[in-house]
């Protein structure tokens, strides 16, 4: 059941808009998904928050829930849909300037980078520490970061006054958006620096030691906190993500914590039974092959997969066992088998029609 929307903002049935508005920003800030990074429960309150107030803020939605509740907003009840973290944005990008913006306008840490990195499936399975190399901006030493050639300083934006954010009138509300002219930095450069162009920032070469987990899959990706962009000014550095690319095996297919591989066996193996030694992704393991087993059997070997990624609980190798046939035999080998089709009473030097099989079948 959805909870009230009054209840969720902390408001009376009979607030006002202002006392709303003023009850949103006060959740918004507090449970921001940016002000708490990976916190699950303050990223589910940030969007109850944002759901409420867009139904309560417009007022033709908050009449028909005074009416109806929930049933009167549509589909699941809720009268938004889309960016939660957009939409706050765009209402309320000025109270945001703690986390977003500095008083400049600029951003508050450095920018997340990614990269990827490749393991073997053996890598993946095991786990593995890896050193990587990156490219990444990091604070121009030169202008410290401030983009002005040294000796000169950023003039504040005109236009924005050296908020970074611009107001725009919409109804009744006022809605923020990033200065045109100096791009949300709240400053112009007229004479930039030399090794950075302006920016602030360069790029620099790193060596990176990445430690990947036993048992992660294709795709995945790591977090390597602090690793990204690394602004001057003493900001805080943004994160590097690693997606894991897994390489393709010659011998084994990954479905999970499981593995398949595929074994040829002769057929005199299938009708006698035979003991093979079948490969594993640390070693080789002995296998008994029932006789009687039909090609396209699977034989499981418990254990023998990769380690689930959480608990650490291996999954199994599962093999496929086929009966090979040979492209070619020898003089004894045809003989043999010549001997075999007379004993079995199957004719093999005359062809047998299709209809003949078929019915043969059937007998």
């Amino acid at each position: 059941m959805k909870q009230d929307y009054y209840q969720v903002l902390g408001v009376s049935k009979g607030a006002s808009p202002e006392e709303v508005k003023k009850a949103y920003r006060k959740l918004a800030i507090k449970f921001h998904p940016d002000k708490n990074p990976d916190d699950k429960e303050a990223e589910g309150k940030f969007k109850e928050a944002s759901e409420a107030y867009s139904v309560l803020s417009d007022a033709d939605q908050r009449a028909r829930y005074d009416q109806f509740g929930h049933a009167g907003l549509g589909q699941g009840g809720a009268g938004f849909s889309g960016d939660f973290r957009s939409f706050a944005q765009d209402i309320f990008g000025d109270i945001f300037g703690a986390f977003f913006d500095q008083a400049g306008g600029g951003p508050s840490r450095g920018r997340d980078l990614s990269t990827r990195l490749s393991v073997t499936l053996e890598e993946a399975a095991s786990g593995i520490e890896k050193e990587i190399d990156i490219e990444r901006p990091e604070g121009c030493e030169t202008c410290a970061g401030s983009g002005a050639k040294p000796g000169s300083q950023p003039q504040a934006c005109v236009q924005c006054a050296g908020s970074g954010q611009v107001q725009i009138q919409q109804g009744f509300f006022a809605i923020s958006r990033t200065c045109p002219r100096c791009g949300g930095n709240g400053s112009i450069i007229s004479d930039p620096c030399k090794p950075c162009s302006g920016e602030g920032l360069v790029l620099k070469e790193s060596k990176l030691s990445v430690k990947v987990p036993a048992g992660i899959d294709h795709g995945q990706r790591l977090k390597l906190r602090g690793e990204g962009e690394k602004p001057a000014g003493g900001l805080p550095a943004g994160n590097l993500f690693v997606e894991v690319l897994v390489e393709k095996h010659k011998v084994f297919e990954r479905r999970g914590r499981d593995l398949i591989c595929e074994i040829p066996i002769t057929y005199s193996q299938a009708v006698l039974g035979a003991e093979l030694d079948i490969p594993t992704l640390t070693d080789s393991e002995k296998l008994k092959v029932p006789s009687g087993s039909q090609s396209g059997k699977i034989f499981r070997m418990s254990g023998r997969g990769v380690p689930d990624l959480q608990s650490g609980r291996p999954g199994d190798l599962m093999v496929r066992v086929y009966v090979a046939v040979p492209k070619s035999v020898s003089g004894k080998e045809k003989e043999l088998l010549e001997q075999l089709a007379e004993v079995e009473g199957k004719p093999v030097a005359e062809e047998v029609s299709f209809f003949e099989r078929v019915k043969e079948f059937f007998e």
